[in-house]
This record gives C-alpha cells, structure tokens and sequence, in this order.
C-alpha cells in the first residue's frame, strides 16, 4: 500500500493525488478526501459543498471539456478512465494539456478555469466529483467550453472519438482559437474613495469599488444582495475614523454602526461563501503603554473607536480566510497630518505639534501594496502589523521633518504636551505608544520602506508645496 502524495502539473494548481486503498479479502477501503492530511500535502482547503456522482455504463464514455467556475476534487468510484485537462484561465497557461488515467486509487484536483474531461475505459465506471458550488442549470451560462478533438490541444484518447459515446452538446463546443478565456476571480474594494481606497485601485484597475451612498455595508439586504459569486477577495477598506467625534452620543452610535455592524455584515457574506476577507484595523485597538506592538497583544482601547475596531478584530479573526492588517498614522490621498504641516508652512503659521505620542507614519501606497503581497503570496491567513518602517518619532519630529523637507525652518515647529494641547478641545483618548512590531509581515516577504524615504516622495507626487 502506497502513501497519501500530491504531485504537480504542467498546469498550475492542477495536482494529482495518489490514494492509498486500505485492502483485505473483503474488498478495500480508502479516503477519498481527508481535509487534514491533503491540506497539509499542499492541496487548498476548497470547501467543497456538494458531492456528485456519474455511472458509466458503457467503455468509451467521453465527457467534456468544461471549465466550471469553481473548484473541484474528481476521482473513480470503480473501474478506470483516462482524465484529460486543459487550462482555459487568462494568462501564459492557457491551452497547456495534461492527461492522467486514474482508477480508484488516484484522483485530481481541479481548480477553477481549467476544462475537465474524461474517457471511460471499462464498463460500469463511477466517477465522482466534490465542488465548492451548488450546481444549478443557470450556472453553465458561466462554463467555458472546449470542442473534445481540438486539433490544437490534440487529446490522444485511448479510444478514437469516432467511436466514443458523446454527447451532441460536447460535441459542438468550440476549438480553442474561439474560446473565451474564463476571467480570474474578482476583487472587491469597500470604501473604494478613501485614502486607502484610492491606493488599492491604482494597484488593482480591474476590482470592482464600492462606496457610500450605494453600498451601505449597515444595511445587512444591501450586503447580502450584492453579487458575490466569482469573487476571490474582499477588502475591507471603510471605516468611521473620525476619533474625536466618535465620542459624542450620535458619533457612538454611527461609529458602532459602520465599524462593528457594517463589518459583522461583511463576515457573515465571507464566511457562507468562503471568500477570503482582508480588513484594515488599528493600532487604537490597544491602549498605547507598550513602547511597540506585536499582533497578540491584548485588546485595550481607550476610546470608542479603538473599542469598534477592536470588536470587529474579535469578528474577522473568527473567519478562517482572513488577514487582518493593523496600521496606524496614514497617510495618502486627501486631508492628512503631512499635507496639513505642509500647508502651515506655506502659511508661515508656527504650530504647536504634540510631542509624547509616537509612532511611525503608514504611507498608502505601502499599504495597498501590502494588501497585494499577502494577496497574491501563500501568506499565511491571520493578523498582521503593517506600517513603514524606520524610526519610531513623534509628531513633534514628523512635523519638524515635513518643515523641513519643504524648505521651512523646523524649528518653526514648537512641542506641546497631549494634556496641554487637548485643554477645551475635548478631544478622544490616544495611545501614547503606536508603534507596531513588523517581524511577521517581513517574514512573509514584504519589506516595508522607511517612512523617511517616502516622505519627499510623497510631497512631489503629491504637489504638496511649502512655498
């Protein structure tokens, strides 16, 4: 008896897998999906919710090809058939061919985009197949078809097509050269106008951006109503930040409801349809006394904010496809703490900078570009810090730094304690200490760029001008 192994394909994600058959005079047994084990060996955890099976009655049955829109684990029951695969997805693969004959000891994982087939070689063969979508006969609209004896891919079937039973529908499906390929999953931005927003749409054109007033992520129909099927990812990038304001009665409430139900909402749609679900949350989620953050720090916010943010850590770490990015002191498009330092120099105003809170900036084009990484890599799903890196300072020294890198006197910059300068301004409680810990994330590969480095990069690109 042979171990449980997966081996690769010429088609990426396309693997094979070698099915121990625990066998006695009584026949055999073996365990045609066993989560645990096949995750470990490198096969994605796809979740399938449907289990279906063909009888074949005759040798000779050929099947396909069909691309479904959605993964699948295909195997034999009982007797043997030659299995053949063509990858239809967008990009460098498509038209790449595999062939694999498979019996009850092997089977194939299918993922999305990539055309299925087979050829029964004995009677009386059953071939099954797990999806992680509920088949419907309004879902082959979204099938990508391709013609059995497409001269270009040039299947060598065991048995000549002439004399294989088929289907008149498979065979009319369309060469290769006519086939569209099928489409990658989407990306959906929430809160696409953002700061944040913005800098993922410039990395991603082609996901969809959903925003206020149209997309309400309170309103649990409108949530629930949007068209979730072919999405690969949500990003949540929306959020109630307006600290201050969050501590009034109507800035409670309106802060609990977009930070704690809008995200619930968005939870609910990602854990139904096992879409992965990144969410942006904060360093205000802690109460600042620890000089530098790591990701299992406990939860101890100050104000309500931090306290909205830190119930909706608790609901997205309950997901099992998550990343949960925390950041802090970002800055990117539109009004922002460098952009206002800015302007105050082009003023000759001299302001009065607090200078016992620290941190580090979080730029969000680093950001966005974090999001991307952890994406498109085999990051491992859970929380992460993500800021730029470099220097811990205060706002003090960030905003001496801004004076000067737009040619202004840094000195025009004075210190003011938090206490001092939250006299009569009834302002929300801040962590002292922001600044978080990027071990994790740089294990993963990302490398984020010093905040001193972006920073006059930022002022250009962003005509942001002290004179």
């Amino acid at each position: 008896m042979s171990e449980l192994s997966v081996d690769t394909t010429a088609i990426p994600g396309l693997l094979v897998l070698h099915l121990p058959l625990h066998g006695d005079d009584r026949g055999w047994f073996k365990e045609n999906w066993q989560r645990a084990k096949m995750t470990a060996l490198g096969l994605p955890d796809f979740g399938p919710v449907q289990h279906s099976v063909a009888l074949n009655t005759e040798a000779g049955v050929t099947r396909g090809f069909h691309a479904e829109p959605w993964d699948k684990l295909v195997s034999v029951a009982t007797g043997r058939v030659f299995g053949a695969w063509v990858d239809v997805r967008e990009g460098p693969g498509f038209g790449e061919a595999v062939t694999v004959e498979l019996g009850p000891d092997t089977a194939v994982f299918v993922p999305r985009g990539v055309a299925n087939s087979y050829q029964t070689l004995e009677h009386g063969t059953v071939y099954s197949y797990l999806v992680n979508e509920h088949w419907s006969p309004a879902s082959t609209s979204e099938y990508t078809y391709l013609n059995l004896a497409d001269p270009t891919v040039a299947v060598a079937w065991p048995i000549p097509l002439v004399e294989a039973t088929i289907s008149a529908a498979d065979a009319k499906h369309p060469l290769l050269d006519d086939v569209r390929p099928m489409p990658p999953l989407r990306t959906v931005i929430i809160g696409g106008n953002g700061q944040l927003g913005r800098a993922l749409r410039t990395l991603l054109p082609d996901a969809e951006s959903v925003d206020l007033p149209e997309f309400d992520c309170t309103d649990e129909d409108i949530v629930a109503g949007y068209p979730w099927r072919g999405v690969g990812a949500i990003i949540n990038a929306a959020a109630y930040t307006a600290v201050d304001a969050a501590e009034t009665p109507e800035g409670r409430r309106a802060c609990w409801a977009a930070n704690v139900t809008g995200v619930a909402n968005l939870c609910r749609i990602a854990a139904e349809r096992r879409i992965p679900l990144v969410h942006i949350s904060t360093d205000y989620v802690f109460d600042g006394t620890a000089e530098v953050h790591t990701e299992d720090e406990r939860f101890s916010p100050l104000g309500v904010y931090g306290q909205t943010k830190a119930a909706a850590d608790a609901l997205v770490g309950q997901l099992p496809r998550h990343y949960l990015l925390r950041t802090s002191w970002v800055i990117g498009e539109g009004r922002n703490f460098v952009r206002t330092m800015a302007e105050l120099a082009a003023k000759g105003i001299k302001p009065s900078v607090v200078d016992d809170q620290y941190g580090r900036l979080t730029f969000t084009s680093t950001l966005a570009a974090g999001v991307l990484h952890l994406l498109s890599t085999p990051a491992p799903y859970g929380t992460y810090n993500l800021t730029n890196d470099g220097p811990t300072a205060s706002w003090h020294e960030l905003a001496r730094a801004v004076f000067a890198a737009v040619g202004h006197d840094a000195d025009d910059v004075s210190p003011v304690s938090t206490v001092d300068y939250g006299l009569g301004k009834g302002l929300a409680p801040r962590p002292q200490h922001s600044t978080l810990d990027l071990g994790r994330i740089i294990e993963t590969g990302f490398h984020p760029e010093d905040w001193r480095d972006l920073l006059a990069a930022y002022l250009e690109a962003n005509n942001v001008r002290g004179n």
